[in-house]
């Protein structure tokens, strides 16, 4: 068993602080570094699927909304395939599908968006089936660790999904339910605090 030395004490904990977006996005931020930002692509044009877009705000404890929040997006292709090496299927992820995203919000009004193509179910532990659903992990000034979460979709089944059964409350599960408001637009405003606060993952 290792034990902590009696000199060594713990730092303090920071937030990511004002300059979150100069060093994860520096484009949004008003410098012009690279070619093309980091992360804007989730689904390229030819990817198979229903085109989506999914927008929102993140709203702090008193119900306003944050304007600096940056949100990393995680999903499945179509077909509930990963590009990743741990998803044993990734060799037949659909041809210019990344699955990753980096989100900004607008500074003015604090909305946020991004277009993808709408996941497919993905298997989880015990292969039991996931509901389609998109991961997001955000982080702003104020928050000591990235916040997880994920996104469910409101015209799915999500009955079965293993994860939202973990969450007793019925009023809980629809704090990761997005709306669809128009013909492949989706809702999902996330709040920090307070009532209707948003359920966030431990991963």
């Amino acid at each position: 068993m290792v034990q902590a030395l009696p000199y060594l004490k713990e730092s303090a904990s920071q937030t990511a602080g004002p300059y979150v977006h100069i060093g994860l996005a520096p484009g949004a931020a008003g410098f012009d570094i690279y070619r093309q930002e980091l992360g804007q692509t989730i689904a390229g044009p030819g990817v198979p699927g229903e085109r989506i877009r999914v927008e929102g705000l993140v709203y702090d404890g008193t119900g306003a909304p944050v304007k600096d929040i940056l949100l990393e997006a995680w999903q499945a292709d179509a077909n509930g395939i990963y590009p990743h090496p741990e998803d044993p299927r990734h060799g037949e992820v659909a041809p210019g599908f990344r699955g990753w995203g980096r989100i900004i919000t607008d500074f003015d009004s604090g909305l946020w968006s991004f277009e993808t193509i709408k996941p497919g179910p993905v298997p989880g532990r015990n292969k039991r089936m996931m509901a389609p659903h998109i991961s997001l992990w955000l982080v702003s000034r104020g928050i000591n660790i990235g916040l997880n979460t994920r996104m469910y979709f409101d015209d799915e089944d999500n009955s079965a999904d293993p994860v939202l059964g973990l969450i007793e409350k019925e009023n809980r599960r629809r704090t990761l339910i997005a709306q669809r408001t128009a013909a492949g637009v989706y809702r999902f405003d996330i709040r920090l605090q307070g009532e209707g606060e948003t359920v966030f993952l431990d991963v």
